[in-house]
């Protein structure tokens, strides 16, 4: 914005910036617009489209009939104004979709709890007294497709041979029981895939279900997480499929 000159009307400046809400450390008319503005800015408030509308009209008003402002520099300012309040009405424009954003998430996330998910890991909360449903990611054709089962204590209680698969995915079921036939008790266990690809024993990748138990929203706009019961936390990015 152009200099203000106060000087020859008698004006006082710095009423007319007290009046907007700014503060000023000078009675120049230049240096105390500058302050005023650094004032605001420092105590975490902007200098305002009112205030700024109000400071050019009051220099239009008491401008230095011998050197007047080029019409230039006033379309220049009006511009300037124009950016402000754009700028103003974007920020209460992101200010209101943040709000419908985290309305929804929360929304979302009530809907989540108690339900089950598929996420990508080697341990799940199993109820033993159902049949359990996991898969396994085959990157290319195996001749034999293996899952052990250990406990808590790393005690292998069962081992399910698939055989032959192609490359995609491949679902297993385990029904609760042991090697030798028998029930085992539900719990947390462990689920390791494993094939020869191209003739070295590879780990092959597991999804399992698990149980929302809670949901924690971010207060910065970042990702939703679920807390799932007994595995801990992972990202909903991460969630393969939800069920019901």
């Amino acid at each position: 914005m152009a200099s203000i000159n106060d000087t020859t009307t008698g004006v006082n400046l710095n009423d007319v910036l007290k009046a907007s809400g700014a503060k000023t450390t000078s009675t120049n008319s230049g240096s105390g617009i500058a302050a005023a503005t650094s004032s605001k800015t420092g105590s975490g408030q902007a200098l305002g489209k009112d205030a700024f509308l109000q400071l050019l009209v009051t220099q239009m008003q008491h401008q230095n009939p011998l050197e007047p402002q080029g019409n230039s520099e006033f379309v220049a300012q009006l511009a300037q104004f124009s950016s402000l309040e754009g700028i103003t009405s974007l920020n209460d424009s992101v200010t209101a979709i943040s709000g419908t954003f985290k309305s929804s998430q929360a929304l979302q996330a009530s809907s989540l709890v108690g339900r089950s998910v598929i996420v990508q890991t080697d341990k799940s909360v199993v109820d033993t007294t159902k049949s359990f449903t996991g898969s396994v990611s085959v990157p290319q054709s195996v001749s034999n497709l293996s899952i052990k089962i250990t406990d808590k204590d790393g005690k292998t209680i069962k081992t399910i041979e698939l055989g032959g698969q192609s490359a995609g995915k491949a679902d297993f079921v385990w029904d609760g029981k042991n090697d030798a036939g028998e029930a085992v008790d539900p719990g947390t266990y462990t689920f390791a895939a494993s094939s020869k690809i191209d003739g070295t024993a590879t780990a092959l990748t597991t999804y399992l279900p698990a149980t929302v138990s809670s949901v924690t929203l971010s207060q910065t706009g970042g990702e939703m997480m679920l807390n799932l019961a007994g595995l801990g936390t992972i990202a909903l990015s991460k969630v393969q499929t939800i069920g019901i």
